[in-house]
């Protein structure tokens, strides 16, 4: 995630609103396997999450669907997490699959070495500081990912994982039970007000930018193309043998564990890339640790930082809509074939059925190209033109400007906030400031890009 695409009308707002009008591909899904008999594995990635994890493994022990595995993956912690991991598994009588390292290498060996090591049909990947708030969470992802051969993610609706949430989840049974063996432990982590102050302004303004992205932006792009750029890495369910096939096998040689800042956006552009679709799914929700308001910054270069560094890779994606044309004739002389061939003989249908492999994409592109052109453009040209207002001292336009695209992106915000349409009203004029603070931050990482790219010729890009 980055930031709210709105730019008065941006392109991805009116791609969302066509989306949205146009409504879901018709094609009623006839899936060739049963969702309830894939055979699913949790993947836990966590560094010093001392604080957080027994909230993980809470939420996951009320889950309607029991993974075949729970895998605690511990990338170098300094903390407490194994110890408090195992004891809350022991005490609740959960299997636990521990592997620990000595230091810390990142998230990409994790993901890659679960998929080829492992024979699980889903790989389910559950970030340390997550919590799955719907108790159907793995059951909804999995259900959507067997809807279609072509769908190789799903994942639900993020929100931030505020104080309230915390205190909330403290009521479970499973929690005290665990507290009992360990009172020290720091899940309501006792911080001054000012640290609290710090957490409750990120949280204000995560939640009004993943509302809008997810039940909006999102929400348009998955009815229009079937599809989103790239999952929400934090609880996120993949086919394993598309992820390890499509992904790994065909990038480790390539690029070794350096799959950009933000492992999760290569992935979900390397699916699209290859024909197949990321969804999201906006019945079920989790909620995440976010950072203190002083750390956004570093966060949000990896992610923007990320989304760059994938236009590079998969540049041939972007440039779908130069090739829509020839992609529409292609399209329209293969009905014309099936139609002199007879009926369609398939017995298998899917919603937005593409052909697989990026072959055909270098060739002839792919719908969801436009989502990915379009957010590049915007990524660059829209704090290139708050810039050039301030530099230029174009005060009165840049009023109007910011007046305009406040009143849609606020319209908008509170259309989709059914129920909480004043809350999000007031969260969204308050975070306002903050939000052209980031836009313009971008500009910052669009620099070091462009100085990686050309200047110092760096390609290894991690996380």
């Amino acid at each position: 995630m980055a930031t709210t695409p709105y730019f008065i009308l941006s392109p991805n707002t009116v791609l969302s609103l066509i989306g949205l009008a146009h409504g879901p591909d018709k094609t009623l899904p006839n899936p060739a396997e049963d969702w309830r008999e894939a055979t699913v594995d949790v993947v836990i990635p966590a560094f010093n999450e001392e604080s957080n994890i027994p909230l993980c493994l809470a939420a996951l022990a009320r889950q309607t669907r029991k993974p075949t595995r729970i895998i605690l993956v511990d990338d170098g912690s300094s903390d407490r997490t194994v110890e408090y991991a195992q004891t809350f598994c022991d005490l609740n009588g959960i299997d636990l699959i521990t592997i620990r390292r000595a230091r810390s290498i990142g998230k990409t060996p994790t993901l890659k070495r679960q998929s080829r090591e492992f024979d699980s049909d889903v790989q389910f990947i559950l970030d340390g500081d997550t919590v799955l708030e719907s108790e159907n969470y793995i059951d909804r992802v999995v259900e959507e990912l067997y809807k279609g051969a072509g769908i190789a993610s799903a994942c639900g609706t993020v929100l931030p994982l505020r104080d309230r949430d915390r205190r909330a989840m403290l009521k479970a049974e499973p929690l005290q039970t665990f507290l009992r063996s360990h009172p020290e432990a720091t899940i309501y982590p006792k911080v001054g007000w000012f640290h609290h102050l710090q957490r409750g302004v990120t949280d204000m303004y995560r939640d009004v930018l993943y509302y809008f992205l997810q039940k909006f932006v999102y929400l348009g792009q998955v009815t229009f193309f079937g599809s989103i750029l790239n999952p929400v890495g934090c609880a996120v369910a993949y086919r394993r043998d598309v992820l390890k096939t499509i992904v790994f096998d065909r990038y480790e040689p390539l690029l070794g564990d350096d799959l950009t800042n933000s492992e999760d956006i290569f992935i979900g552009f390397a699916m699209n890339d290859n024909g197949y679709r990321n969804i999201q799914l906006t019945d079920v929700y989790a909620r995440s640790q976010e950072p203190e308001v002083g750390r956004v910054p570093g966060q949000i270069y990896l992610w923007s930082s990320s989304f760059l560094q994938s236009c590079y890779y998969f540049d041939e994606l972007m440039r779908s809509p130069f090739k829509a044309f020839k992609r529409y004739r292609h399209k329209k002389q293969e009905a014309s074939t099936r139609t002199g061939g007879g009926a369609d003989k398939r017995v298998h249908f899917e919603q937005y059925r593409q052909p697989f492999g990026a072959d055909y994409t270098r060739k002839y592109g792919r719908p969801i190209g436009w989502v990915l052109f379009m957010s590049a453009f915007e990524k660059v040209a829209f704090p290139t033109v708050l810039l050039i207002m301030i530099m230029l001292q174009l005060w009165e336009p840049l009023a109007i400007t910011l007046a305009a695209e406040t009143a849609v992106g606020t319209a908008i915000l509170v259309t989709v906030a059914k129920g909480h349409r004043l809350e999000y009203f007031l969260k969204s004029l308050l975070v306002m400031p903050l939000r052209y603070a980031v836009l313009l931050f971008d500009l910052v990482t669009i620099g070091r890009f462009a100085a990686d790219l050309w200047i110092f010729r760096n390609r290894r890009w991690r996380k």
